[in-house]
């Protein structure tokens, strides 16, 4: 089934309260952590995403790709700037990554088209 964009914002917001709702210091400091490391500082935060996206593509996480998609969305990344990150991704990645990049273009149009 195809997930929306509104549809996985829905889940990852409401899974990101269950966790930190456990108040477990080290998993709290890791998200922060998480959240600091995107922030603008000797690279910009928009290199930073795309960085972001080619580990989560290599690495094949879909949640992670979707949302540095958004994140590089947000940032006002073109559609070129876009496909050379995925063209990397696949690059570093291999033949294995190519399905993962087939969900990351139709969500990026999905993410244009809210």
């Amino acid at each position: 089934m195809k997930q929306t964009v509104k549809e996985f914002n829905t889940s990852r917001i409401r899974g990101n309260e269950v966790i930190l709702s456990k108040k477990n210091k080290v998993l709290k400091r890791f998200f922060n952590l998480d959240t600091n490391a995107y922030m603008e500082g000797a690279l910009p935060s928009r290199t930073k995403e795309m960085l972001g996206l080619v580990a989560s593509m290599v690495l094949r996480c879909d949640d992670c790709i979707k949302y540095h998609l958004e994140k590089c969305r947000e940032q006002r990344l073109s559609d070129e700037e876009v496909y050379e990150v995925f063209a990397i991704a696949n690059i570093v990645g291999g033949s294995i990554v190519i399905p993962h990049t087939r969900r990351a273009g139709e969500f990026w149009e999905a993410l244009k088209e809210d």
